[in-house]
């Protein structure tokens, strides 16, 4: 065998590996994003009655049934945050939607998120990056006379109540710490960070008048439902312009105490978005 044909021989067995390297690159399937059975994502109708805030998110472990929700809060739970931690156009938060999905059979909790997701990529062409953003915050820390509940024992019932009372606003539900600070996120002026150290569920019952520090409270709302956790119901006006705020009633209730600080956030920004989102 001369020298020319040991150099052929050696191109050919080299061209052979490579060929296979490459099919076994190539051939290989990617991963596929989980998604729904079937979806429909459609812009909301106009309320009856304007002054009035209607949400309503499902229960039904077979079926995402979303009504006249903003694609913020659709985002949020997607990506497993909190309305703050979204930062997009202004529309995100005006224009609303009805979102029906079907959940294929034997499917995991944890993957409807990412279902979510890929609706949001699909629909809205929905385009994020992730960031941290120091901003001002609430944390949420043991006040000096002593935290003052005892944990539940069992499982929690899963249900959160947010309402206007007779005296001004009331809360209540059997929660985590971390969980009321979450739900405190979502009512006051900046995110509440919980830094008390304490673990356990706990039976959580406030009442306080609405202040300067609140977002959106004196806004006529009701929420029906929620899912693991969630769920909320709010109706009516506050009565009593003299009451106690909800620094105060957490203070005196709890034994807790709200720390203005500033902390860097999580913050998912939105790039791109459709407002006007494919058909179904």
């Amino acid at each position: 065998m001369n020298f020319m044909m040991l150099q052929t021989i050696r191109v050919n067995v080299c061209a052979g590996l490579a060929l296979l390297t490459a099919g076994a690159v190539f051939g290989q399937t990617p991963a596929t994003a989980p998604a729904f059975e079937v979806a429909s994502v459609k812009p909301a109708p106009p309320p009856a009655n304007p002054g009035e805030l209607k949400v309503q998110i499902g229960s039904d472990p077979g079926m995402i049934d979303y009504k006249n929700v903003s694609l913020k809060m659709v985002i949020a739970r997607a990506y497993d945050l909190k309305e703050f931690q979204v930062s997009g156009p202004d529309w995100l938060d005006t224009t609303r939607f009805d979102i029906m999905a079907k959940v294929p059979p034997n499917t995991p909790k944890s993957q409807i998120p990412l279902m979510l997701q890929s609706l949001l990529a699909e629909r809205f062409k929905l385009k994020v990056h992730r960031e941290q953003k120091v901003m001002p915050v609430y944390a949420m820390v043991v006040a000096k006379s002593g935290f003052k509940l005892k944990p539940l024992e069992g499982e929690p019932e899963g249900r959160m109540r947010n309402m206007f009372s007779p005296k001004g606003r009331a809360f209540s539900g059997q929660m985590t710490l971390s969980a009321l600070a979450a739900a405190l996120s979502q009512m006051l002026d900046r995110p509440v960070v919980d830094l008390s150290g304490i673990k356990g569920t706990y039976d959580i019952d406030l009442e306080w008048v609405p202040d300067e520090h609140e977002s959106g409270a004196l806004t006529k709302m009701r929420i029906m439902g929620g899912q693991a956790g969630g769920g909320a119901e709010a109706h009516g006006e506050t009565s009593d312009p003299n009451g106690q705020s909800i620094f105060g009633a957490l203070q005196e209730k709890l034994g807790l105490r709200l720390e203005g600080r500033k902390s860097p956030v999580d913050i998912l920004v939105v790039d791109g978005a459709e407002k006007v989102p494919t058909e179904n």
